[in-house]
This record gives structure tokens, sequence and C-alpha cells, in this order.
């Protein structure tokens, strides 16, 4: 717990404590302004068709318009729970069949998985040969709980393979090649599982939206764009749901209007904290102003600064709920309040933060 709360820390929230004093994390000009224009939500939903629009993977979902739609034309919204540990330590911490049955009774219908390329892939010097086996449990424990599951790549390593020691952290600027040899491995794996889908990659920082989209020079290695990352999925044949956080480390989403990845069965991916200017008077800038015409999907919110205060989670459940938004929380580990975690313990004990979003949960049909 020690080290999975210090790593946490150290590598995440200070680091995005320390961009928003230097201001390389500060909030538009005008935070209120609605990007592209138009007039502020919350926005109709488009609805589903009574048969699918676009592929769809078996027992998945497919995207219509700014709605995720199931098979029979249901409109359907995610609502979870992050669960970490894989990205830092290729055996998890905690991962049971017990574990994923308990965040079934908060009635989570789905979990998001943090992943880490180098423990994945077979050419990487920190590669574990039961990792991808755990992955397959952790996929298996959560579908027969009842939940479906994204796989988030969480961590990745600049281009070369077991550069980065987990314990420092390896939360880079955006994807590399390695990354595209990832998903390809992955999306072939869960190709004929509609219930599990990808989220690209976790946090994108620093980084223009060119390359965001496109790749290009960063810090030295050359970083791959969320539409090679997006065509690496697709060209295995796999039609799952694609989740595609934005740049500030995944919080903005303002420059997709302009930077649309082409494709489809895409919903785009939010992380909204208390630090960096991220206030409510900013989501509609942010991430809201999206939810018009794309699904948007909240995959990490909480507060990150330590005090155990709940007003920020409740209000953004209550935002994305008007605004028709997805969402899961971080994060199902008992890590404290500057985890930030909902959980005390492994027997599932809510914390203030956790209160909240398992009284959400629970009061959803």
């Amino acid at each position: 717990m020690t080290f999975a709360v210090n790593l946490r820390n150290a590598v995440c929230f200070l680091v995005l404590a320390w961009a928003a004093a230097s201001g390389c994390a500060a909030a538009p000009e005008d935070p209120n302004a609605v990007a592209g224009g138009g007039a502020p939500g919350p926005y109709p939903r488009t609805g589903c068709a009574a048969t699918p629009t676009q592929p769809i993977a078996p027992g998945g979902y497919y995207v219509n318009g700014n709605t995720i739609c199931t098979a029979d034309g249901r409109p359907h919204l995610l609502h979870g729970v992050d669960r970490p540990s894989l990205e830092w330590q290729p055996a998890g911490d905690g991962l049971s069949q017990a574990d994923f049955a308990l965040m079934a009774t908060w009635k989570a219908n789905v979990v998001r998985i943090a992943l880490n390329q180098d423990f994945w892939l077979a050419a990487s010097p920190l590669r574990d040969p039961a990792y991808p086996a755990l992955v397959d449990s952790s996929v298996a424990w959560a579908e027969a709980a009842g939940m479906d599951v994204i796989l988030d790549l969480h961590w990745s390593d600049a281009g070369v393979l077991g550069s980065c020691a987990p314990e420092t952290g390896c939360q880079k600027k955006m994807a590399d090649q390695n990354s595209v040899t990832f998903w390809g491995e992955v999306a072939a794996r869960y190709h004929n599982d509609g219930r599990v889908m990808f989220e690209l990659y976790n946090e994108p920082h620093d980084i223009p939206w060119a390359t965001w989209r496109d790749g290009g020079p960063v810090d030295g290695y050359q970083a791959t764009g969320m539409q090679q990352l997006y065509e690496a999925v697709r060209a295995t044949g796999a039609q799952n749901l694609v989740l595609i956080g934005g740049v500030n480390w995944a919080f903005d989403l303002s420059g997709v209007a302009n930077h649309r990845i082409d494709g489809y069965n895409i919903a785009y991916a939010t992380h909204p904290y208390d630090v960096g200017g991220r206030t409510p008077s900013t989501w509609d800038h942010n991430w809201g102003y999206l939810t018009r015409t794309d699904p948007v999907v909240v995959t990490e919110f909480g507060n990150a600064t330590g005090s155990c205060a709940t007003a920020y989670s409740d209000a953004l459940i209550k935002y994305a709920d008007s605004y028709g938004a997805s969402w899961t929380a971080w994060a199902w580990y008992p890590g404290g309040c500057k985890f930030p975690a909902i959980i005390d313990d492994w027997n599932a004990t809510p914390s203030p933060s956790g209160n909240v979003v398992k009284a959400a949960l629970l009061g959803y049909d």
C-alpha cells in the first residue's frame, strides 16, 4: 500500500500540481466559453437505431452520434470504477475474483483496468510471461460479476522497451511505436469480446493537438498519435469501442472538433481533478461541449488535494449525469485521500469520496 500511495502521489498528482503552479496547466483564457461556439449544454441525445449503424464486436456496443448503443438499440451509459496496480506491478495488488465481486455490490457496470505495455510485450526486459493471463483473468472476473471492462494503456516507455522503471512512474507525454504493437496484440486478443473496450493512452500532456492526433517528435522520441493507435486496433478486425483521452493530462478535449480522429465507435475521455484550474466553470469549455456530438466518458476524477473533501466528486457526477456523460471513478485502491481512493480497505469500505461514488452507482437503474 505504501508503495502504491507514494508512487501515485509522486508521479501523478504532485506532477499535476507542479504543472499548475508553473503555468503549463493553466485554464483557458475564457474558461466559460463553449469550445467551437454555440450554446452551453446539456444537449439532446442522438439515441439509437433499431439495428446497429456501425460494426459491432460480439456482445458489445456501437456509437451513434453522441450515444453509446447496445446491439438491440438501447442507449447505454458506463458507470463504474478504476482499478489500478497492473501499471506498476505485473502481478497487480489485491486482484482477485472476490475483489471484482465487491465492485459489483456497488452496482458498477464497468471497471477500467490500468496496464503497462512493458509488462505485456515479449521483447521488453520487463516482460512478465504471466501478465497477459492475469489480464485475461481480470477481464473474466469482471464480466462474471456483471461488469464491462475498459483496458487502459496507462504507462509506456518513450519508444525504448524496458527504459522506464515502474517504481519511478512511466506516464510519458504521448504514446510511442511500442504502443502500436501493444494495441495490435491486445485488440487481436479481445476482438471477439465486445464487452472489452480500449482506452488508447492514459494522460497525454504538454504536446500540441497536431502531435496528439498524428504523432511527432517529443522529448527525443517519435510519439505516436491517437489516429495511428486507433488504426492499430482496427487493423486487427476489432470493432470494440475505443476511448480517446485529450491533452493536458487528458482533461482538455477542446481541440477535438478541429483534430477529430477518423473512425467509428469512438468515445472521448476526460480526467477532471480539482487541481490546475479544473474547476466546474471550465468543464463546458474543456469537455462538456463535446457531449453535443460525441460520447464522453470521464475515465478518472476525484479530489487530488488530500483533504478528503467530497464536493468536487459530487458536482462532477451531477454534471456528467446532466450532460449524458459516462464515468469511472479513481480509484478502487485503498491508498487514502491523497491517492485519491474510493475505498479504505480491501473489504470495500468506502472512503469519504467513495461514499459519494457508491451512492451514485446504487442510484442508477
